[in-house]
C-alpha cells in the first residue's frame, strides 16, 4: 500500500469542494469517498481455528444515530476471567474507514489475541455527512456504554462476563488518536463511573494538526473554533494535559511520518505540563503514517506490537 489507487476524473465543473485523496463533493451535494478498505463480518465462532483465536460481533449502542462498535474476545478466555478493555478508534482523517473494515478487524484481532483483552473498535459517523463533533459525540457515547457495564448489569455479556474495570484503556491512530486523547480528556473531567478506571492512553501517529489539511478540519467542523481548538491541538492547553487521570501514556511516531512533529510536540508539552504520569515514546526508524495498519506483517509492525502488548500487560 505504498502507492495510492487512481482517483477517478470528475469535471471541475460540477465540483465544488474537492479533498482528494479522500472525498469530494459535488455540487448537486453528492459526496464520493475514495481509499476506502473492504468490509468484513465478524467471527463469532468457538472455533479459534476460523476466528484467529478471537470471537468478535457488531452491536448497535444508539439506535437514533446507527452508532456501533466491533467487539472482540479471546476465544480462549476462561469463564470468569476478567481481562483488560481496550476501546479503540480508527483512523481515517474524520471522513473514511471503519471498525468493520479488513484492516481493522485484522489489527484488532490480532491485538486482541496477543494482549489478551476485551476489545471495542468504535464504528462512529463520518464527516463531510456528519461533521465534527459527530465523532466525538458517537465515540463519547460509546465509551460510557462500555462503562455501563461496570455493575456487571449491562446488556452485553461478553463486558458483563469478563471485562476487568480497572484496567480500561483508549487507543486509537492518526484521527482516532485525536479523539481518543479527547475521549480521555472527557473521561478525566467527567468521570466514567464508579469502579471504572482509565488506566492508559494509546495514541499511535495522532493528528494533532498543524501538519496536514487544515482546510478540511474547518470544512467538516460545524462548530469551528479556530486552529487552538482542544479538540484539534490540545497542545494549546496545558490545563487540558495535566488533567489526564491516566497513569500512562504511549505515544507511537516513525521517522517519515508527515505529522511526526506534532507527536514530538505533544510529548514535549505533556512534560511541560505537570502531568505525573509515565510517558513512553516508539519513534520507528525509516517508517511512515500509520505503517503498522497498512503493512501488519512487517518487521517493525511486529515490534511495535510487542510494545502495545506489553503496555497493556503491565
Amino acid at each position: 500500500m505504498d502507492s495510492l489507487p487512481p482517483i477517478p476524473h470528475a469535471d471541475p465543473a460540477l465540483i465544488a469542494q474537492d479533498f482528494v485523496p479522500f472525498f469530494r463533493v459535488y455540487k448537486d451535494g453528492r459526496v464520493e469517498k475514495f481509499l476506502q478498505a473492504p468490509f468484513v463480518p465478524p467471527s463469532d465462532s468457538d472455533d479459534p481455528q476460523s476466528t484467529g483465536g478471537v470471537r468478535s460481533k457488531d452491536v448497535i449502542i444508539s439506535p437514533e444515530t446507527q452508532v456501533g462498535a466491533r467487539l472482540y474476545l479471546p476465544a480462549t478466555v476462561k469463564p470468569d476471567e476478567k481481562l483488560p478493555v481496550l476501546i479503540y478508534i480508527h483512523g481515517g482523517a474524520f471522513v473514511i474507514g471503519s471498525a468493520f473494515s479488513v484492516v481493522y478487524h485484522n489489527y484488532l484481532t490480532s491485538v486482541a489475541a496477543e494482549a489478551n483483552v476485551v476489545a471495542v473498535s468504535i464504528e462512529y459517523r463520518l464527516a463531510p455527512e456528519h461533521p465534527i463533533p459527530a465523532c466525538f459525540d458517537d465515540s463519547w457515547a460509546v465509551t460510557k456504554w462500555v462503562a455501563s457495564h461496570a455493575n456487571r448489569q449491562g446488556p452485553e455479556p461478553w463486558f458483563n462476563n469478563h471485562a476487568d474495570f480497572s484496567r480500561v484503556f483508549l487507543a486509537g491512530d492518526s484521527a482516532g488518536g485525536n479523539i481518543a486523547h479527547y475521549m480521555a480528556v472527557k473521561a478525566s473531567r467527567e468521570g466514567l463511573g464508579d469502579g471504572v478506571k482509565l488506566v492508559g492512553l494509546i495514541l499511535a501517529h495522532p493528528y494533532f494538526g498543524k501538519g496536514g489539511r487544515e482546510e478540511l478540519w474547518e470544512y467538516i467542523t460545524s462548530d469551528f473554533k479556530g486552529w487552538d481548538d482542544p479538540r484539534l491541538n490540545p497542545m494549546a492547553s496545558s490545563g487540558l494535559l495535566s488533567g489526564l487521570l491516566c497513569e500512562k501514556i504511549l505515544l507511537c511516531t516513525s521517522e517519515t511520518d508527515f505529522i511526526r512533529d506534532r507527536s514530538l510536540h505533544y510529548s514535549e508539552a505533556l512534560k511541560k505540563s505537570g502531568w505525573r504520569g509515565e510517558l513512553e515514546v516508539v519513534d520507528v526508524e525509516k517508517e511512515g503514517h500509520v505503517f503498522h495498519i497498512l503493512n501488519p506483517s512487517g518487521d517493525n509492525a511486529g515490534i511495535l506490537m510487542k510494545r502495545l502488548v506489553s503496555f497493556l500487560g503491565n
